[in-house]
């Protein structure tokens, strides 16, 4: 169950997302595009609470974000960690976005579950030890296949990828057409394409033997 803390910042980001929402409603969307970078973009409530409620299935405890962005999707990966008794460890290349998404989840009392990687994530995955039972990819499209082939030898059995926009933007597509190969190339992997939010590539890793 979430508590008050992180209903309060959910609502916050809420608020957010409608006010930006509604600029992209009323203002010249090219002029918007290039300024993408100062918006939230985010999973969705309908995602972050499906993806909580799978790492809590799963029991997840080993939890890796690529593209914190402004916290958002960090949100509910790290209230499912605190269930598990879990950490997430999130890559954000922006020291700006990820010093918006540490405030946000100090004031939700969820900091403590997250370990903050700042820089290139394909290099600072090197970092991140074998045994990964959960991983949402949610960064530069470009990046999909590099982020996904170092995480793969990673994985614990049972372990379980995320990847969002699949379906949209419909500018992503290519990339995300490129990735979903990728992933089906591997037969130890088990994929679904769930038309939830922008569209969830979910990859289920299973090996013989022991998890």
């Amino acid at each position: 169950m979430m508590d008050a803390k992180f209903d309060q910042v959910l609502a916050q980001y809420t608020l957010r997302i409608e006010a930006e929402g509604e600029l992209w409603r009323t203002e010249n969307p090219g002029a918007l595009f290039a300024r993408r970078d100062e918006f939230l973009l985010p999973i969705g409530e309908e995602v972050g609470r499906f993806l909580h409620a799978l790492i809590i299935a799963r029991d997840a405890k080993v939890i890796v974000e690529l593209g914190t962005s402004y916290g958002y999707s960090t949100l509910f990966l790290a209230d499912a960690a605190r269930q598990t008794g879990g950490k997430v460890h999130s890559f954000e290349l922006s020291a700006d976005k990820q010093d918006y998404a540490r405030a946000q989840l100090t004031e939700a009392g969820l900091a403590d579950h997250v370990e903050w990687h700042l820089g290139d994530a394909v290099a600072l995955l090197d970092q991140i030890e074998d045994g990964v039972e959960f991983v949402l990819i949610d960064l530069w499209k470009d990046l999909y296949i590099p982020c996904f082939e170092k995480l793969y030898p990673k994985l614990a059995n049972n372990g379980v990828i995320a990847a969002d926009n699949m379906l949209e933007p419909a500018m992503s597509r290519p990339d995300a057409e490129a990735y979903r190969a990728a992933v089906g190339a591997c037969p130890d992997l088990q994929s679904v394409l769930l038309p939830i939010g922008s569209g969830i590539e979910l990859s289920c890793l299973w090996r013989s033997g022991p998890a």
